[in-house]
């Protein structure tokens, strides 16, 4: 926070604004004289500084009295660290061109309003932002992070005299539960900054059917997963919410090393918040960890939920899951009510890049030709060009039915009988890390049918060329 003080100054000369502006921005200047290294910020405005402590003599002694209130929720140790916290975390401000970026989601969210309690403060409405993150812990008293923002703002109101030591405040910023917050707080700004291109969809969604109504993308590095909608007009998005990954970071391998796993999902389940115990609090909803992908590289290990917080917690740290993905509560309702299951895809990256809807049209379009190569091949009966789109070690499962290998040629032939047919509801999701792989889910209905197959095949590109090594028939 005080860094966003530290940032509006220069846009706004204490000399061209009213005395209600420049008491506000004075108020900040005597929270950056409580946070090391703010010496030096101080100094570039000395006679705000004096000013400051003589500007606030009649709300220092109410501010004193509402922080032993606070104390309840923000312990008198916590406001000195609160006030280094949220300093740390509100780097900068929202540049302007963000405002035309990606939409943030609904302003009535808990998040939207600890941001605006940010933004207030930046721009030395102090007292605003006081009444608003007051406003905030009381509607989300299992916020911290909200509670250690309002503590911070109390602590503003507090002269310099009465102001904390660097020796003292470093040694609370050490508190590995401190050191959560200001992450957490880090992160939640991070994503309000830098946000997604507006118009633009994560990379893997080259295309999706219209009967997935929704999809989801996880930015781990952002501690954010994104809800976008699908719809005639694309895919759009239209909330993205703070989640929680693995306390030992992403890119799970094997069972227990609480890592969140890294690929292409689908939510498989709905489970109902009574069948859990209060650690996932609102519900959960599982995901298809290990995938076919998964078991071809060895990774072991499963129970992967998007789910929510114990209900004493409002959220946790960006690190603190064994694996799974966690969202508030609030959020995780508003998703609980989007997801369809088997058809909402989940993807879990690293660091998502966002491409331009005509581009992912144009790399879908890429291997479509490869689909349609495919289909041909089959209704020629030709096994053996057949043969050319699949691994030696290609697996079908249908309704707990294995087959395995080129066996499954003959049967995909005699299947087909040289009839033609449509696809339709066509999913192409691409994922890239060490390989380069596409699950592509389509219906099909042979000539003179009204029904057929729901198919989702797993593809691996070797060399300029895709290969089928997995297929799923779903009905």
């Amino acid at each position: 926070m005080a860094d966003i003080v530290r940032h509006a100054r220069p846009q706004n000369s204490p000399l061209q604004l009213g005395r209600t502006r420049l008491a506000a921005l004075l108020a900040a200047s005597a929270l950056l004289l409580a946070a090391p290294g703010a010496s030096g910020a101080s100094t570039q405005a000395p006679s705000g500084s004096a000013k400051a402590s003589s500007a606030k003599p009649k709300s220092s002694g109410a501010a004193r009295t509402a922080a032993h209130g606070a104390g309840k929720a923000a312990k008198a140790g916590t406001r000195k660290a609160s006030a280094a916290a949220t300093k740390t975390a509100a780097a900068k401000p929202a540049p302007r061109k963000a405002a035309a970026s990606a939409a943030i989601q609904e302003a009535t969210g808990a998040e939207a309003r600890l941001i605006a309690v940010y933004e207030l403060f930046g721009r030395g409405k102090t007292r605003p932002a006081l009444a608003k993150a007051r406003d905030l812990v009381r509607d989300y008293p299992n916020f911290q992070l909200a509670q250690l923002v309002y503590a911070d703002l109390l602590a503003t109101q507090v002269p310099p005299a009465h102001a904390f030591s660097d020796a003292g405040i470093a040694r609370l910023r050490s508190d590995p539960a401190m050191a959560d917050l200001r992450e957490e707080s880090r992160r939640r700004l991070q994503a309000l900054r830098e946000r997604p291109p507006a118009g633009t969809v994560p990379s893997q969604f080259l295309a999706l059917s219209t009967r997935s109504r929704y999809a989801i993308a996880v930015d781990a590095s952002r501690s954010r997963l994104y809800l976008l909608e699908n719809s005639d007009k694309g895919l759009q998005l239209v909330a993205d919410y703070y989640v929680s990954v693995g306390k030992s970071g992403i890119d799970k391998a094997t069972e227990g090393d609480a890592r969140t796993p890294l690929g292409v999902y689908y939510i498989t389940s709905s489970l109902d918040p009574k069948s859990l115990r209060d650690f996932c609090s609102a519900g959960a909803l599982p995901i298809n960890y290990p995938n076919p992908y998964d078991v071809r590289r060895g990774k072991t290990g499963g129970g992967i939920w998007l789910h929510g917080t114990p209900s004493q917690q409002f959220a946790r740290a960006p690190q603190a899951s064994d694996g799974c993905v966690v969202m508030a509560n609030p959020d995780l309702k508003q998703l609980l009510r989007k997801v369809q299951i088997g058809a909402t895809p989940v993807i879990t990256a690293r660091s998502l890049q966002w491409i331009s809807p005509p581009q992912a049209e144009k790399e879908a379009q890429a291997f479509t030709s490869t689909i349609a190569a495919w289909k041909e091949a089959r209704a020629a009966g030709n096994e053996a060009q057949l043969k050319k789109f699949y691994l030696p070690d290609f697996q079908r499962s249908n309704n707990k039915k294995s087959t395995e290998g080129f066996a499954a040629l003959h049967d995909e032939v005699e299947y087909a009988q040289g009839k033609r047919v449509q696809f339709k509801d066509v999913s192409y999701l691409h994922w890239r890390d060490g390989d380069d792989t596409m699950v592509a889910t389509f219906g099909e209905v042979f000539e003179g049918e009204k029904s057929g197959r729901t198919r989702r095949q797993y593809w691996l590109r070797q060399g300029s060329d895709w290969k089928l090594f997995y297929e799923e028939v779903l009905g």
